[in-house]
């Protein structure tokens, strides 16, 4: 893939000033704008009060706002429909809240041991899709065994008078547990029709992917109860019930289609060979380590395949590796010139990778804000804004377009 690479410039004074009334809270255009994005729901972040510098794009012109500083490893965001928002801190294993646009200082309690071993640690963080009436909040963590670690799922309730985690429940926890720090995989998401996705790496164990018989290399998909869906494709076979797709590296980023409800992801290939996958046939097969558009890192290969019969191909790959992270489908009126399109967070690259498509067809790539950081997860938010967040800084970031 071809790099397009993204003018920043200084507005004069002159378009500065327009920019700070354009994005005024008290604009009227704005309001009707954040009506139409939020359908009801509450504003999370002030808009900035202060000229920003603006990163001209192929169709939209933008800034960014830094909403949230002070963090450490965040690696997912939820938001809450009272305003406030939850961010999880990969390593040190702590779920923050940020009330009313400011960082609470105390992390949330309750919150279980995790083992941050690599890339291990406290990972994704999830609501339920009727969150208002049963308050459940989903979260994927590296839980400890008695030999090394695997990824667990467990769902709880928020206490805000204890600022606390209460009602905690243990859904699934991957096995084997495994010695190394390597893809916990770890991304949550609910589908149109109410089932929970996440995912497993193959725990750097390369050949556990093709073995349905273990927790590695899976996408898995539930109930909103833990339970298993009595349609999951291995039900009733050799494979493990929860499966739902098999033969991935390490998935790190998934969101769901706003059209047709279908759940996509990305993941690490290894030297090259990232993906961006479209889950569409249930118990499909992705060839890793069968077949790869990835070489190992020393530069030897492992296999001379890209493709074979009865396993899927990606709808688009990345050689040299971006190492995507965060993915987001834009539907936001306040974007609409990227409506459809994936934005994708890179780490090893620093950027935001926009990928325009055609139906399930690549179509292009624009690569947004290279060198920013590294950028682990991008979310459009219940307010119509498209946030991400910054390891490098530490920082929860929105994207707010300029007219």
């Amino acid at each position: 893939m071809k790099a397009l690479y993204i003018k920043s410039t200084k507005l004069s004074v002159f378009l500065l000033s327009l920019l700070i009334i354009g994005c005024s809270a008290n604009s009227n255009e704005e309001n009707s704008a954040n009506e139409d994005a939020t359908s009801g729901n509450e504003t999370y972040f002030s808009l900035p009060n202060e000229s920003l510098e603006v990163h001209n794009s192929e169709e939209l012109n933008f800034s960014v706002q830094t909403v949230v500083e002070g963090l450490e490893i965040p690696w997912g965001v939820a938001f809450l429909p009272n305003g406030n928002v939850l961010i999880t801190e990969r390593d040190n294993g702590t779920l923050r809240l940020v009330r009313d646009g400011v960082l609470v200082e105390d992390p949330i309690a309750g919150v279980p041991e995790s083992s941050p071993t690599g890339q291990g640690g406290l990972l994704d963080v999830e609501l339920h899709p009727n969150y208002g009436e049963n308050g459940w909040i989903y979260i994927t963590y590296s839980k400890p065994g008695e030999v090394g670690q695997n990824t667990a799922l467990i769902r709880a309730r928020y206490d805000e008078e204890t600022h606390s985690l209460t009602d905690l429940e243990e859904l699934f926890a991957g096995t084997p547990t495994t010695e190394g720090g390597a893809h916990f995989g770890g991304r949550l998401v609910f589908d149109h029709d109410g089932y929970l996705y996440t995912a497993i790496g193959d725990r750097g164990r390369m050949n556990t992917a093709q073995d349905i018989t273990n927790s590695h290399g899976n996408l898995y998909r539930f109930n909103d109860d833990g339970s298993i869906p009595s349609d999951n494709p291995f039900v009733g076979s050799e494979g493990m019930d929860e499966i739902y797709s098999y033969g991935h590296r390490n998935i790190q980023g998934m969101d769901v289609h706003p059209v047709t409800g279908i759940v996509w992801t990305n993941e690490h290939g290894p030297r090259g060979g990232d993906e961006l996958n479209v889950q569409d046939k249930p118990g499909a097969n992705y060839g890793w380590p069968e077949i790869s558009y990835g070489i190992n890192y020393d530069g030897t290969t492992f296999t001379d395949e890209t493709e074979r019969e009865g396993m899927e191909q990606p709808v688009t790959y990345w050689d040299p590796s971006i190492a995507p992270s965060g993915l987001a489908f834009v539907s936001s009126d306040l974007y609409a010139a990227w409506n459809g399109n994936v934005l994708n967070g890179a780490l090893a690259f620093q950027l935001i990778s926009r990928v325009v498509l055609d139906g399930d067809e690549f179509v292009r790539e624009e690569r947004l804000l290279e060198g920013i950081g590294r950028i682990r997860e991008v979310e459009q938010g219940p307010d119509g804004y498209i946030y991400f967040t910054n390891e490098s800084d530490g920082t929860l970031n929105r994207i707010i377009p300029v007219e």
